[in-house]
């Protein structure tokens, strides 16, 4: 019995040592052009062995709060200690600092400019271990970086070192920089609840499919089938579906979606187009 316990412990020490590292990557460069692919070059010299997938590079031009949606629907599904690179950098060359975040028991590489705070405001109330760190050390960087491209100058090549050293099961985070107190957050508008009960909220982002994410969470609906109406400029949206295909064909209804938002949507036809939602647009949930 002691000898087997020693030898899973021994089995449990080698897994850790020979892990093989896993980093995401989320960026509004999209696929024309050859910049996500020079990332991931800078990523296999630095770390061949690490395994790369791709959350989105569809994220709209410098839209931070779309980035920090895409990479707040997708973090909690990877394994423990994954390396999520983000860059989503409207700021690039300026004075905005490229940081290394451990939120969770999950590392995230990202600029200072706010794309990280759903991910962090989600981890502060589940009580998880929130430290953030400069990403200062030159050793961690290309040796010439560019004013225009710190996608592959600094954050490829600071993911890369960062996964080798998970990879070798000895990571020193403390090598990157100096630890930072808090970063930047975004202004994410939250519902509001008015007097009469009901709720002000506002469309997030639209998906391909012209589904309206908003920021109205599961949790402020009313429970069971006591569904309010969304009211969305002149339109009244009575309907609410468990699943897409539940609503009739070019019928829009509420859904709860797979993040647990509400959404407005439309099955086989696109609620966007339909009804003029964008990002920003206000809508009330009135009781019925």
């Amino acid at each position: 019995m002691i000898k087997n316990d020693f030898a899973a412990i021994l089995t449990g020490a080698n897994d850790i040592m020979n892990r093989t590292p896993l980093i995401s990557l989320t960026t509004d460069f999209g696929l024309l052009d050859p910049f996500v692919g020079t990332m991931k070059g800078v990523i296999a010299g630095i770390c061949p062995g690490a395994q790369l997938i791709d959350i989105t590079h569809s994220v709209a031009a410098f839209d931070l709060l779309e980035g920090a949606l895409a990479i707040w629907q997708a973090w909690r599904y990877f394994p423990g200690d994954s390396v999520h690179l983000v860059v989503v950098d409207p700021g690039v060359g300026s004075e905005r600092h490229p940081v290394l975040s451990r939120m969770g028991e999950s590392w995230f590489i990202a600029p200072d400019n706010g794309v990280l705070t759903l991910v962090e405001r989600d981890v502060r109330r589940t009580g998880g271990l929130i430290e953030h760190r400069r990403i200062e050390n030159p050793k961690y960087m290309l040796p010439r970086q560019s004013h225009t491209f710190h996608g592959r100058d600094i954050f490829a090549p600071a993911a890369a070192h960062l996964a080798s050293q998970i990879e070798r099961g000895q990571v020193e985070a403390e090598s990157f920089g100096q630890v930072i107190e808090s970063l930047i957050q975004l202004p994410v508008p939250e519902p509001v609840r008015k007097p009469d009960g009901s709720i002000e909220g506002v469309i997030l982002k639209s998906d391909r499919f012209g589904n309206l994410l908003t920021n109205v969470a599961a949790g402020d609906l009313p429970g069971g089938d006591d569904h309010p109406v969304i009211e969305l400029g002149s339109l009244r949206i009575t309907r609410f579906c468990r699943f897409y295909a539940e609503g009739k064909p070019g019928e829009v209804f509420g859904i709860v979606g797979s993040s647990g938002l509400l959404e407005i949507a439309m099955n086989r036809g696109s609620a966007k187009d339909e009804t003029g939602g964008v990002a920003g647009t206000r809508f009330r949930l009135a009781r019925t």
